[in-house]
């Protein structure tokens, strides 16, 4: 039996961890999905916590495995996926998922999980905003910050395929809002 699924996706730099951080803290019975991905780890991310990390060869093995729910080449060699072993294990306990996707992939959830996936588009106010708190994050070159940027304006044309568009250009607004759809989809 499905469980209840909610579904975080934005451009990078639109807040969208952010979010999805402070939900968990308020919801003990609300577990984060662990995504994988074929590209290193940047900072310091751990495998298991932030992502799984694998090369993109074994990406590609177990897509053949049919290991994922919901997968995305975002980058010319560069997978990201949603595995079906990490909705087993968060389902098995009771617990509702909490997805912190890119935008293909939230769409992609979205249609596989249906009315029990509350779907959530996190939008930085604007894309000069965007670059301004991909440049302070500080974890990536120049060139993959102006790549990033250019990849959200596409990535804003998906805004209409979620249930709910979160705008954060005020951080304790956008966690009351979300706080909110999150609370009447729940019941």
């Amino acid at each position: 039996m499905k469980g209840k699924t909610l579904i975080f996706s934005a451009p990078s730099g639109s807040g969208k961890s952010t979010i999805v951080n402070h939900i968990l803290s308020l919801h003990p019975e609300i577990e984060f999905s662990v995504s994988a991905t074929s590209r290193a780890p940047r900072g310091e991310e751990k495998n298991g916590k932030e992502y799984w990390f694998f090369s993109a060869d074994e990406f590609r093995q177990m897509i053949k495995e049919d290991k994922f729910v919901e997968y995305e080449e975002v980058y010319s060699g560069s997978y990201y996926g949603t595995l079906k072993s990490e909705v087993e294990r968060i389902w098995a306990k009771g617990h509702v998922i909490i997805f912190d996707v890119d935008v293909k992939g939230g769409v992609n959830l979205k249609k596989y999980f249906g009315d029990s996936a509350l779907s959530v588009f996190v939008q930085a106010p604007s894309v000069e905003e965007l670059r301004r708190r991909l440049v302070k994050r500080n974890t990536d070159s120049p060139e993959a910050i102006e790549k990033r940027v250019a990849k959200a304006a596409e990535e804003m044309t998906y805004a209409p395929q979620f249930d709910f568009v979160l705008i954060n250009d005020d951080l304790d607004k956008a966690f009351k809002d979300a706080e909110e759809k999150i609370d009447a989809f729940l019941g």
